[in-house]
């Protein structure tokens, strides 16, 4: 029948997707924690899938440096080291000062995409507003979703698009090496970067060297956490490969499926539905995440 191979071919990508997608929160916000290994097997039927779009979504997300594929065994959740937070901050700070740098030396904005330009960043300020709260609180769990969501959308409005999906991959996994590092905290109130409006609200003014300024104060501000946190520091693994405290087919180290599961997907500002009641946290003398 014409048409139906093309029809099967959308409803795979589409599960594939969803799991990478519901997979991705779940790694991010660590709730599956470092060293934690992952079977396809066991996925597909946590998910009630086939073998097939779970071992694609497992790729893609190794793919993106957010699991290891461990041969013969699938795949696991990578144990980041105080150094390597340091190296993703380090690249994403020389990535957002150019991209941020170079806006504030341009002459040529368009007058007439101003209007159009404002109307974006509204919806994106509400974005930085709920991450600012978010971030207020110590709520390192709802932060996590909003700011990756603000940055992408800005960078939609004022960025290279090449330069904005790097830009957000990198974002990713330095949110996943970040709260291993600080799930453990107990209060990170007022110790979270929460300039997101202000950045706003400067190129809404078209001040993009004051947006400049508050970019390289966010940057300086990562990069003093990341000097507070002890350099072989690795979370909590038992042992030197870095088990996860919990096993797959525990209650708490198996990834809980999307609220409708598959083919539902979860496009929340927030971390899959399921995941953990207390926010992971950190060091309480760190001065604020990325």
């Amino acid at each position: 029948m014409p048409g139906s191979s093309g029809i099967g071919a959308v409803t795979r990508s589409t599960l594939r997707q969803q799991i990478a997608d519901a997979l991705r929160d779940e790694v991010v916000s660590g709730r599956l924690k470092p060293g934690q290994a992952l079977t396809v097997k066991e996925i597909a039927e946590q998910y009630g899938v086939s073998a097939t779009p779970v071992r694609e979504a497992l790729v893609d997300l190794s793919a993106q440096g957010l699991l290891e594929a461990d041969q013969h065994r699938g795949f696991r959740v990578p144990q980041h080291s105080a150094q390597d937070l340091r190296a993703m901050l380090e690249a994403r700070c020389l990535v957002t000062e150019g991209i941020f740098r170079n806006l504030a030396e341009r002459t040529d904005l368009d007058a007439s995409a101003v209007p159009r330009m404002v109307a974006a960043l509204v919806v994106v300020r509400r974005r930085g507003e709920e991450a600012q709260r978010a971030a207020l609180a110590g709520d390192l769990t709802v932060l996590v979703g909003y700011d990756l969501r603000f940055w992408r959308e800005l960078s939609a409005v004022f960025g290279n698009p090449y330069l904005g999906d790097f830009l957000h991959r990198l974002r990713t996994q330095t949110w996943v090496c970040t709260v291993q590092h600080l799930r453990d905290a107990t209060d990170l109130r007022g110790r979270l970067w929460a300039g997101h409006t202000d950045l706003v609200d400067a190129l809404a003014r078209l001040d993009t060297k004051a947006a400049h300024e508050i970019v390289k104060s966010y940057n300086r501000h990562a990069m003093q956490l990341v000097d507070l946190l002890p350099q072989d520091g690795r979370g909590t693994a038992q042992d030197g490969r870095g088990s996860a405290q919990h096993p797959p087919g525990t209650a708490q180290g198996t990834p809980k499926a999307p609220q409708g599961g598959p083919g539902a997907a979860s496009d929340g500002p927030a971390t899959a539905p399921g995941g953990p009641a207390a926010a992971p946290g950190g060091p309480a003398a760190a001065p604020g995440g990325p």
